[in-house]
C-alpha cells in the first residue's frame, strides 16, 4: 500500500490516546499505521516545551511540508560539499547520484540528480561558477516532468493489427502521417508520405486543431487517385483525435503507432527532417505562401533516393522512365 501523510483527525486521535498513556503499538494498531510512524510523529511534532498535542502538531507538519526537499538535503553539509566537489571535477549529476548509492548506505548521503541540478542553479543565482562544470554550461534547467500515460483515442486501431502487406511495403497506397510545427502559434504543415515510393503530400496548417488537420488532409487527397489511398499510419498526437473524418473522406483505414515509438513511423520522421532544411524550427508558416510549400514538396518528390536505387519518389510512384520497384 502506498504511503499517505497523517491527517489532522489522526493527529487528534494520537494526542488523546497518548495522553491516556496507551502504548505506541496500540495506537498504531487502532489507526492501522506502522508503530514507527506513530513514534516519529510524537518526536518530530511535539511542542517545544510541552507534550504532543494535535493542534500545533498539525501546524508543524504543514510548515515542514512547505520546505523544498532540496533545501533539506542541502542542510547536510558533508553531502553538499561532496556533491559540489564532484561537480567541479566534471562528473554529471546523474553519475554523482548513482555513485553515492554505491558508496554510502546512509540515506543522509543520498540525493537525486534533479536536486543536484537545483543546487547548481541556486549556486549560479548567488554568483557561483559550478554551472560551468556542466556539459552545456546552463544556468537554468527546465523542470523535468514525469511522463504521463497519454489517453488513447476511442476506436483507435493499433499498428499491431495492420496488415503484413503494409509492413512489407509490397504495394502502393499506404501512408505515414504527421504534423510539423513552426514557432508557437505560427502554424505548421500536415505531412503524408507514401511508404513504398517515399512520395510526399503536404499542406499548410493555420493551427494545431484536429479539425483543421483533417480538413487540410482531406483536401490534399482529393488530388490523389483513390487506388493510391489504402491506409494511414499515424502517431497519438491530438491532431489525429478526429481520425474517423480522414477515414470517411478517403475511404481508408487509420492505424496508430504505439505511444512514444517514433521508429514505427520512421519514414515520416525522416521526411520531416528533410523539410526542416527549408522550414527550420520556429519559422512562421503564416508568412509562407502555399506556392512556396508546393515548390519544396515538388523538389523533394524529384530528389533521388538511395533506398530507391537512386530513382525519385515521383518516378517510382508514377512509373515514369524505368521502374525501380515493381508491385
Amino acid at each position: 500500500m502506498s504511503y499517505t501523510h497523517l491527517t489532522a483527525h489522526e493527529r487528534y486521535c494520537i494526542a488523546h490516546m497518548h495522553m491516556a498513556r496507551f502504548t505506541i503499538r496500540y495506537i498504531a494498531k487502532r489507526l492501522n499505521r506502522s508503530p514507527s510512524t506513530i513514534s516519529r510523529e510524537l518526536k518530530r511534532n511535539k511542542g517545544r516545551c510541552s507534550p504532543y498535542w494535535y493542534d500545533w502538531a498539525d501546524g508543524y507538519a504543514q510548515e515542514r511540508k512547505r520546505i523544498p526537499r532540496c533545501e533539506k538535503r542541502k542542510s547536510h553539509q558533508p553531502l553538499y560539499e561532496l556533491v559540489m566537489r564532484h561537480i567541479r571535477d566534471g562528473l554529471s549529476p546523474e553519475l554523482i547520484s548513482g555513485r553515492l548509492k554505491r558508496e554510502f548506505r546512509s540515506q543522509q548521503m543520498r540525493v537525486s540528480h534533479e536536486t543536484i541540478y537545483r543546487w547548481v542553479i541556486a549556486d549560479a543565482v548567488e554568483g557561483g561558477d559550478a554551472y560551468q562544470s556542466l556539459v552545456r554550461h546552463h544556468k537554468y534547467r527546465r523542470k523535468q516532468r514525469r511522463s504521463v500515460r497519454r489517453r488513447l483515442f476511442e476506436g483507435r486501431v493499433s499498428i499491431s493489427e495492420r496488415p503484413q502487406i503494409v509492413t512489407d511495403k509490397r504495394r502502393f497506397g499506404d501512408w505515414e502521417s504527421d504534423s510539423m510545427e513552426g514557432g508557437k502559434s505560427k502554424g505548421g504543415l500536415a505531412t503524408h508520405v507514401e511508404r513504398k515510393s517515399r512520395y510526399l503530400v503536404a499542406g499548410k496548417l493555420d493551427n494545431k486543431r484536429s479539425d483543421t488537420f483533417m480538413a487540410v488532409s482531406a483536401a490534399l487527397f482529393k488530388q490523389v487517385e483513390s487506388r493510391l489511398i489504402k491506409t494511414f499510419t499515424v502517431d497519438n498526437g491530438s491532431e489525429f483525435s478526429q481520425f474517423k473524418t480522414l477515414e470517411e473522406a478517403t475511404n481508408s483505414k487509420v492505424y496508430f503507432a504505439d505511444p512514444y515509438s517514433p521508429w514505427q513511423r520512421g519514414l515520416n520522421e525522416n521526411t520531416n527532417g528533410l523539410l526542416r532544411r527549408y522550414f527550420p524550427k520556429g519559422c512562421n508558416f503564416h508568412e509562407i505562401a502555399h506556392d512556396t510549400i508546393r515548390q519544396v514538396v515538388e523538389k523533394l518528390n524529384h530528389r533521388p533516393r538511395k533506398c530507391l536505387n537512386f530513382r525519385t519518389p515521383y518516378e517510382v510512384l508514377f512509373k515514369t522512365k524505368t521502374v525501380a520497384l515493381r508491385m
